[in-house]
C-alpha cells in the first residue's frame, strides 16, 4: 500500500514517535454523534412543515441520505484504503491533489468550525436571555462575558486531554439524544392517523419537487459532522473502526432526524407546526405533556449544544495539527502537551473565537453571514474527500488487479462526489466567492511554513489555483462594494 511521504511508517505513531491517546469504536462514533446532533435537529419540525408535507419529507430525506450515506461509505472506503492518513478532510485532499488543495480543505475546515462555535454560544445565551434579560439575544456584553467564560472552561477541560475530553463527549451524546429519542416515543403515543394522512400532500399548489428542493437544503445542514471519526483518526485503536464508527453515528443520528420530523405530522396539523416558535421540538412536545414539555427540550438544546461545541473544538484542532505536521502550516501548530492534546492548535482556535464573539457585539449582518458561509467552507472539504476516493478507484491505487470490490467503492465514490458538489453549487456562488475571502489571506500561512521548511511554495498546478482563488476573492470585494453580493 503506498505511504504518504510525510506520514510515519507506523501510521499508530505521531511525529514525535509517541503513540497517540486512543479511543474506543464506539467512543469514536460520538465525535460523529456528538458534532452533528447540535441546535439543528431540534427546529427540524417547523423547518420541514413550512416547506412540505409528509410526501416531501420521506423523499427529501430519502434523497438526502442517501447522498450523505455515499459519502459516510467514501470515509469508510478511505479509511480502510489509506489507513496511513491522519485528520481526514486534510489528508485526504492533501495526498489526492496536492499540498495547496490540502491547505485549502483543512484552513476552509477550521474556519467552518470556528465560525459554527461562535454560533453555539451565541444561541446558548440567546436561548437563557429568556429567563435572564440581560443576556438579550446573546449580543450583549453580559452575555459575551458568560460565552466567553464557557469557552474558556472548555479551553481547559480539552487542554487536560483527549480521554477526558472524549469521555465527557461520551456523556454528553447519550445525554442529548435520549431526550430526542422520549420526543419520538412520546409523539407515537399520541400519533393520530387522520391528521397524518391530512398532511401527506404539503402547501397547496407547491409543486412536489419544489417542495422537495426547499427541505433539502435543511437536510444538509443537519448533516454536518459526518467526518468526526475521520478527522479523529488518529485517535482510533484500529483503523477500520474509523469507517465503522462513522457509519454507526451517521446511521444513528439519520434514524433520529428522520423520525422527528415524521412523527410530528401525526400530532398537529402541518400548519400549526409551521407556526410554532423555535425551538419547534419543544412546541410539538409542548401540545402533548403541558408547559413542562417546552422546558424539557429546552434543557436538552442546551446540552445538545455544548456537546456539539465540544465534539467540533476537538475537529478543528486535529485538522490544524496535522496540516502543520505535514509542513503546510506553521510548526507552533503541531505542538501537543503531555496528553496528547493538540495544545498550540487549540490556542489558536479558543482565541479566534473569543475574537469573533466580541466582534458579534458589533457586526449583526456580518455574523449571520458568517452562518451561511461556515456551510460552505465545510462542503470544500466534503467533495475534495469524496474526489479523493473517486480518483483512487478510477486509477486503481491500493487495489489489487481485478479486485472486485473496486467497482461497489466506484460507485459510492461517484455518487459521493456528485451529491458534494450538488450541494456545493446548491449553496450559491456568491457565498463560494465569499469563502475564497478566508481562505486566500490565510495563504501566507501555508506560504511562510512552506518557504521555512526550504521548499517552494506552490507547484505550476498548484499556483493556477492560487490565481483562481485570488480571482475569486477580488470578485467578491468588487461585488461587495458594488452592492451585488450584500452582507
Amino acid at each position: 500500500m503506498p505511504a504518504d511521504p510525510s506520514s510515519p511508517t507506523d501510521p499508530a505513531l505521531t511525529r514525535t514517535g509517541a503513540r497517540p491517546a486512543t479511543v474506543s469504536m464506539l467512543t469514536l462514533s460520538t465525535f460523529v454523534i456528538g458534532s452533528m446532533v447540535g441546535a439543528g435537529v431540534f427546529s427540524l419540525p417547523a423547518g420541514f412543515a413550512a416547506e412540505t408535507g409528509v410526501a416531501g419529507t420521506l423523499v427529501a430525506w430519502a434523497v438526502a441520505g442517501g447522498g450523505m450515506l455515499a459519502l459516510a461509505f467514501a470515509f469508510q472506503l478511505l479509511a480502510n484504503r489509506r489507513p496511513d492518513l491522519d485528520a481526514g478532510v486534510y489528508s485526504y485532499a492533501r495526498a489526492g491533489f496536492g499540498r495547496y488543495l490540502g491547505y485549502f480543505s483543512a484552513f476552509g475546515y477550521w474556519a467552518s468550525a470556528c465560525a459554527g462555535n461562535v454560533f453555539y454560544w451565541v444561541f446558548i445565551t440567546s436561548t437563557l436571555g429568556a429567563v435572564f434579560p440581560a443576556l438579550g439575544a446573546g449580543d450583549t456584553i453580559a452575555a459575551v462575558a458568560v460565552s466567553s467564560a464557557g469557552l474558556w472552561l472548555f479551553f481547559i477541560l480539552i487542554r487536560r486531554g483527549v480521554r477526558s475530553a472524549a469521555a465527557v463527549n461520551r456523556v454528553v451524546s447519550i445525554a442529548k439524544t435520549l431526550p430526542i429519542v422520549v420526543f419520538v416515543v412520546l409523539c407515537a403515543t399520541v400519533f393520530d392517523p387522520a391528521v397524518f394522512a391530512a398532511n401527506w400532500a404539503g402547501p397547496a399548489g407547491a409543486p412536489l419537487w419544489d417542495q422537495i428542493r426547499a427541505t433539502m437544503l435543511v437536510t444538509v445542514f443537519v448533516f454536518i459532522g459526518l467526518e468526526g471519526a475521520s478527522v479523529n483518526s488518529r485517535h482510533a485503536r484500529s483503523r477500520r473502526d474509523v469507517g465503522r464508527a462513522t457509519l454507526l453515528g451517521f446511521l444513528s443520528v439519520l434514524a433520529v432526524f428522520a423520525s422527528v420530523t415524521i412523527v410530528s405530522f401525526g400530532v398537529l396539523p402541518r400548519e400549526q407546526i409551521a407556526a410554532l416558535a423555535e425551538p419547534s421540538l419543544g412546541g410539538v412536545l409542548e401540545t402533548i405533556v403541558g408547559p413542562a414539555g417546552a422546558v424539557f427540550i429546552g434543557a436538552s438544546l442546551i446540552v445538545a449544544v455544548l456537546g456539539a461545541y465540544l465534539s467540533w473544538t476537538l475537529m478543528a484542532a486535529e485538522v490544524l495539527l496535522e496540516a502543520s505536521r505535514s509542513g503546510d502550516l506553521p510548526a507552533f501548530l503541531s505542538r501537543t502537551n503531555a496528553e496528547d492534546t493538540p495544545v498550540g492548535a487549540l490556542m489558536l482556535s479558543t482565541t479566534l473565537v473569543q475574537v469573533l464573539l466580541v466582534v458579534v457585539l458589533f457586526a449583526e449582518n456580518a455574523f449571520s453571514v458568517a452562518l451561511d458561509l461556515t456551510s460552505v467552507l465545510v462542503l470544500i472539504p466534503f467533495v475534495l474527500s469524496a474526489g479523493y476516493a473517486l480518483k483512487l478507484t478510477l486509477t486503481g491505487e491500493t487495489y489489487r488487479p481485478g479486485e472486485r470490490a473496486r467497482v461497489r467503492d466506484l460507485l459510492v465514490a461517484v455518487i459521493a462526489t456528485g451529491y458534494t458538489i450538488f450541494l456545493l453549487i446548491a449553496a450559491g456562488a456568491h457565498y463560494l466567492l465569499l469563502s475564497l475571502l478566508i481562505i486566500v489571506p490565510g495563504t501566507a500561512l501555508f506560504a511562510a511554513a512552506r518557504r521555512r521548511a526550504g521548499a517552494r511554495v506552490f507547484t505550476r498546478a498548484e499556483w493556477v489555483v492560487f490565481a483562481a482563488a485570488v480571482a475569486g476573492a477580488v470578485a467578491a470585494v468588487v461585488l461587495l462594494a458594488s452592492g451585488r453580493i450584500s452582507i
